[in-house]
């Protein structure tokens, strides 16, 4: 894919043929009619992805955009900045909560060093433009040139994964202060007000929420984005992590597979993407409901409801990587589940 238009281009719709037949098949299987509720759903949707050519034994990866933020300056967040490199080495060891919850479910990780502002992180993959993204507060926090750079190198990890194998992609970021220019993307893009999308991120005090949310208007006063052109808002009020997720999941849908996304920062990822081709909704899969203040909001622009309520707020695509066991629970059952035709079990009245 040369351009943003091809990809957009690149994303079907589900084949409603192969899903009606998939429905058909899970109204046969030995359990009483919708009696697994959502999980056939997921089934019916996975069905209908062009990419997948079987249900069961999917490979699993969590994509994770890792990066630093230049309105961090501002006092927006309490951990140190230093902390987004450390965590992505911990992310390589294997260590990080991502990782061990990744592999508790069979799914592997993928850091990407997408903006960090460090040297070259040695077996890290590097997709980077930047050591971070410059203070949305003060101006963009990238060009717009950057921002469709990184947008399709983005987008084109995933065929580059799905020819390893890769079949179910999750979103992931990690990069202190980047709660604040996904709370400015979705104020903009879901046309609400910022108090009603600021939230605490990584335990921020309360004396300092004002401060925050004060950022964020600030940010979208400064630079003006285009509410009706979410490119042009990832790059004004984004980051390079926010990018890289929004790629990853264009990707997938242009790719025909699924994405799994994982909390709040991911929600801003996805009401870009769905800005960019509102086709690509289609291939997401909500994991759960982030305990970030604005999700609800988010959730409900996009239409989604999510699978877990936990009250999960650490990022990384810690709640993607354990939404990828119901992924897999999908596809058991439409694939190992016995039929009601040759079980001799009628379910009539």
């Amino acid at each position: 894919m040369q351009t943003i238009q091809d990809l957009v281009a690149a994303i079907r719709p589900l084949d409603q043929h192969k899903q009606a037949l998939a429905a058909a098949h899970i109204d046969g299987l030995v359990k009483p009619l919708n009696s697994l509720g959502r999980l056939e759903t997921l089934a019916i949707q996975l069905a209908g992805m062009p990419g997948l050519t079987r249900l069961d034994n999917l490979q699993k990866e969590i994509v994770v955009m890792c990066a630093d933020h230049g309105v961090y300056d501002e006092g927006v967040a309490i951990s140190p900045q230093q902390v987004t490199h450390l965590q992505a080495l911990n992310m390589l060891k294997g260590t990080s909560g991502v990782c061990v919850l990744a592999k508790s479910n069979g799914a592997s990780v993928l850091p990407v060093d997408i903006g960090i502002d460090c040297e070259p992180i040695d077996g890290m993959l590097s997709l980077k433009v930047g050591r971070k993204s410059g203070n949305i507060a003060r101006g963009p926090a990238m060009s717009r040139s950057e921002a469709e750079h990184l947008l399709l190198r983005s987008a084109q990890l995933v065929p580059t994964r799905a020819a390893e194998g890769i079949a179910v992609f999750g979103t992931g970021e990690l990069g202190m202060a980047n709660t604040t220019p996904a709370s400015a993307i979705i104020s903009v893009l879901c046309g609400c007000d910022p108090h009603e999308v600021v939230g605490i991120g990584a335990n921020l005090p309360a004396e300092r929420m004002a401060h925050k949310e004060a950022m964020v208007r600030q940010a979208i006063e400064v630079n003006q984005p285009n509410s009706a052109d979410g490119i042009d808002v990832l790059a004004k009020v984004g980051g390079y992590d926010l990018v890289g997720m929004t790629g990853v999941i264009l990707g997938a849908g242009s790719c025909g597979l699924p994405v799994v996304l994982d909390g709040f920062l991911s929600y801003a990822a996805a009401i870009a993407a769905c800005q960019i081709a509102p086709e690509v909704k289609n291939y997401c899969i909500p994991s759960h409901f982030s305990a970030e203040k604005g999700s609800q909001r988010a959730l409900e622009h996009l239409g989604l409801t999510p699978y877990l309520y936990l009250d999960l707020r650490l990022g990384e695509g810690s709640g993607a990587a354990l939404a990828m066991s119901i992924v897999s629970a999908a596809g058991a059952m439409y694939c190992e589940m016995g039929v009601l035709a040759e079980s001799g079990i009628s379910l009539k009245a």
